[in-house]
This record gives structure tokens, sequence and C-alpha cells, in this order.
């Protein structure tokens, strides 16, 4: 395994710059950012571009992974995670087109993994969903096949918002849906697995690993906090939104000894990238490092 972080809450810090303060503390990969370029608002930690993956030449590619090799660390993955199933037709084409580009960039670099969102439409029902995701990601799996790269969705529900609520902006969340993602897709899907989804969610975390560590191809250390106050006066009906808190690995509910333990069981030796996502730890770079390295000291000893 190989413990690192992903870029984005590094926004106007330049790749370069991220990577050496990464590799003089002890990090070993990267997830890098690719959101597009552009200097309008962005969802809170979304958004940073430390590739401009729709102008990166090959040549440019292959100098950005010479550039971190130098440095010691590897590309776990480049990082775009949109709502492909948006129901907007011209939201759905830009970010597809887009997460195109990303998987374009890939190729250039040698190949690799892509992590992104499978994507839902809020008001949908899972089903009705699930139809429409039949009908997009065909074509974008096989153009992935085609530049030798490889997707994985993350198996976040996105609902951490009123616009986002009911049915959250991604439905590759639950046993369900991955049962049916993997039988459609599996050789061109993997799951980029972040635990602390499962907790609010109350799915048990060694027997997710059970039945689905095997397609696990990347890995998100983020950890999280239920507000017992918040559930207490929203109840389990508001999907988490005012008692789900993101917190650094450590310092919420996710148990990292049966993570691991999982991950090691079902034969996992791949990245485990930091995802900060913590209000405590922002607010500057000094900040949001200092997050870095309290999860770093938290998950090195189990990374080996």
């Amino acid at each position: 395994m190989k413990l690192g972080l992903l870029t984005a809450p590094f926004p106007d810090t330049p790749l370069a710059d991220v990577a050496d303060w990464a590799s003089a503390s002890g990090f070993e990969t990267l997830e890098i950012a690719c959101w597009p370029k552009s200097t309008g608002q962005a969802r809170r930690y979304a958004g940073t571009s430390h590739i401009d993956v729709a102008s990166v030449s090959e040549q440019q590619a292959r100098e950005i992974s010479a550039m971190l090799g130098e440095k010691g660390l590897s590309i776990s993955a480049l990082g775009y995670y949109p709502n492909p199933l948006h129901p907007d037709a011209a939201h759905r084409e830009a970010v597809i087109g887009h997460l195109k580009d990303v998987i374009t960039a890939a190729g250039k670099m040698g190949g690799g993994l892509v992590n992104t969102f499978c994507g839902g439409d809020a008001s949908k029902a899972l089903d009705d969903n699930w139809q429409d995701a039949l009908k997009v990601w065909p074509d974008v799996i096989a153009f992935a096949r085609d530049k030798g790269v490889k997707l994985a969705f993350e198996n976040c529900p996105m609902i951490f918002s009123r616009d986002e609520w009911p049915g959250g902006h991604n439905i590759a969340y639950s046993p369900l849906i991955w049962r049916r993602i993997f039988e459609a897709w599996g050789g061109d899907v993997g799951m980029n697995f972040d635990p602390s989804h499962l907790v609010w969610q109350m799915i048990d975390q060694g027997r997710f690993i059970r039945e689905f560590g095997a397609h696990i191809v990347h890995a998100h250390a983020k950890d999280l906090m239920i507000d017992r106050d918040g559930l207490y006066e929203r109840g389990i009906m508001s999907a988490g939104i005012g008692w789900q808190v993101p917190r650094m690995p450590g310092l919420g509910e996710v148990d990292w000894t049966v993570f691991f333990s999982g991950l090691y069981r079902a034969g996992y030796d791949g990245p485990i990238v930091i995802e900060h996502e913590d209000r405590r730890f922002e607010g500057s770079d000094e900040a949001v490092k200092r997050g870095f390295l309290l999860a770093r000291d938290v998950l090195r000893p189990l990374v080996k």
C-alpha cells in the first residue's frame, strides 16, 4: 500500500508545490484533482484544477509524471467528481465532456485510473436513475477502455445539502446498486472505497468489504462523526443532512482496524488516499496541512 492525499484542498497552490510538501511529509502518492479550469465559484472541496486536462499535451503529461516521480511520488488516480446523470441535459453533456478530457489526460500519462461519480437525479427513484445510467455510461466506459484507462466510482451518496435531497447526486452508494454496477461493467469499472459513507447509512463496513473487496481499486481515507443532537432534531428521514460531519481519520466513527483488516484480507494492495473535508482543519494551507499530518500519523502504522 501507499499512503497519499487528494490535492483538492489546495486550489491555489501549484501541483509541484503540493508535491514538494507531500514528499517531504512522508506521503507516497497523489490523487490529482482535475476539475475544469475556471475562476467561478465551486462547490466546497471541488473545482481544483491541478492539471488543465483540456489542453495538456502528451509531452506535458509525461513531464508531470516525471516531475512527481523525481519527488518519490506516484499518481494514484486523476480525480473529477461531477454528476453525469444530472437532469439538465446541457450540464450533463458538459461534465461528461470534461470527464472524457480527464480520461484522455490519464491515457497520455500512461493509463491508470480516473476516479469519479456514477451520478444521479435527486428527484428520481433509484431504479429510474439506474435505467439512465445504463444509457449514459456504456459510451464513457468504452471511451476509457480505448484510452487504456479504468474508471472507479466512489461510494458517496452526495447528499449534504437541500439541493441534493431526497435522492442524492450519486446512486453508487449501497450494495444493491454496486451489484448491478459490477454485473454490468465489472471488468471496466472498479470502486473507489470511502468508509465514511457507510457510517451514517448504518451499512456494515466489514461485510461490505467482504462482499466487494475484490472490486476495490482505490481507497479514500476519510472519517465521519454523527452529530447525535442533529440526528435527534432531524431524524433519519433527513438522510444525513445536519448530522453527518466529515472528519479527519481518527476523529470520527470509522473503525480503521476493521477497514485495514478487511482490505488486507481481500488482497487489496493499492493506494490509501486521505480525503480532507474536515472544517476544523481548513481556512488556510497551514490548517489543511495540519489535518493531513494528523491523518498521516493515525494511518501510517497500518499502511504497509
